[in-house]
């Protein structure tokens, strides 16, 4: 992989993705002027991600030479001089708000990049200051899940469903603090700690956190499903029979985090565990089925 892309990180950009979410829980899934507008609007979260990424890496590069893992990163180990990564970053915020701007469905056009503008402006101030808030740091990063969801719908025009926020906050939620879990646990093993809040949590509090977050993110998205707005938007409480899939994803991540000690990179763990991505191509290939198959389309 070409060193620069590498410093973008093109596999976290499957987070992005929920961007795509609130397209596939409306009537609008077979407009491809949908398909293009949330395409957009995912093109341009991916450049705003990449910026915030060349940011901390540009900022963090001392620290993260001396981490046994992050001193391989294109920027900490040298591999990307630092005029070239000051420009790379700079192309991507031009990239990031360009194509924000070219998201022809907005609700309101030409508004729409004050989505991905509130992203970066949230991910700055994690990176210089809330990131060092214990909770507090893990709440940022289930807010900026949120923020994709809302620009999704807002780049399809529709409004988002406020279960599908709740259950996006939990799910994030939960996925930040089994980070860091994994995180905290690997630290045995560190040369040092590259977060001032790692020092704040401890294995115990971490597990006070996911486990409760884990019953919220089953029961959230469970309401959900047969909750009296989400029946009367797709004229069906089908939606229901998705639960066990979601259940079986939340407890196959438990047992990687738990029994394999994976957890710290989500979007390479999604990528890498079979069962998981088997569950989430069912969940997606279920969703359309009961929303848009049959009966359900005309609903």
């Amino acid at each position: 992989m070409p060193v620069a892309l590498e410093a973008l990180r093109p596999h976290q950009w499957v987070k992005n993705l929920l961007v795509l979410a609130p397209l596939f829980f409306t009537k609008r899934l077979g407009e491809g002027s949908a398909w293009l507008a949330a395409g957009l609007a995912f093109a341009a979260f991916c450049a705003a991600a990449s910026s915030i990424y060349l940011l901390n890496d540009l900022v963090d590069r001392e620290e993260d030479a001396r981490h046994p893992k992050k001193r391989l990163r294109p920027i900490a180990s040298g591999r990307l001089p630092l005029p070239a990564a000051r420009l790379l970053l700079v192309g991507m915020l031009a990239l990031a708000f360009g194509i924000g701007f070219a998201v022809p469905n907005a609700a309101r056009p030409g508004l729409f990049v004050l989505w991905p503008a509130g992203y970066l402006v949230l991910n700055l101030l994690y990176s210089f200051w809330l990131k060092r808030l214990v909770v507090v740091d893990c709440m940022c990063i289930a807010l900026g899940f949120q923020i994709r969801v809302q620009a999704g719908a807002a780049a399809i025009a529709v409004d988002a469903s406020h279960w599908l926020l709740l259950c996006t906050f939990f799910f994030a939620l939960f996925l930040a603090f089994c980070k860091r879990y994994e995180e905290v646990g690997r630290q045995v093993e560190a040369t040092g700690q590259t977060r001032a809040t790692m020092a704040d949590y401890t294995l115990a509090f971490l597990n006070m956190m996911i486990g409760p977050l884990a019953a919220l993110s089953i029961l959230s998205y469970s309401l959900y499903t047969v909750s009296e707005e989400t029946v009367r938007r797709h004229g069906t409480d089908r939606l229901m029979f998705t639960v066990p899939i979601v259940t079986y994803g939340v407890f196959r991540y438990l047992f990687l985090v738990y029994r394999k000690s994976e957890g710290g990179d989500p979007a390479r763990l999604l990528f890498r565990d079979v069962p998981l991505i088997v569950s989430g191509v069912l969940y997606a290939g279920l969703v359309v089925a009961l929303l848009h198959g049959g009966a359900a389309a005309g609903s």
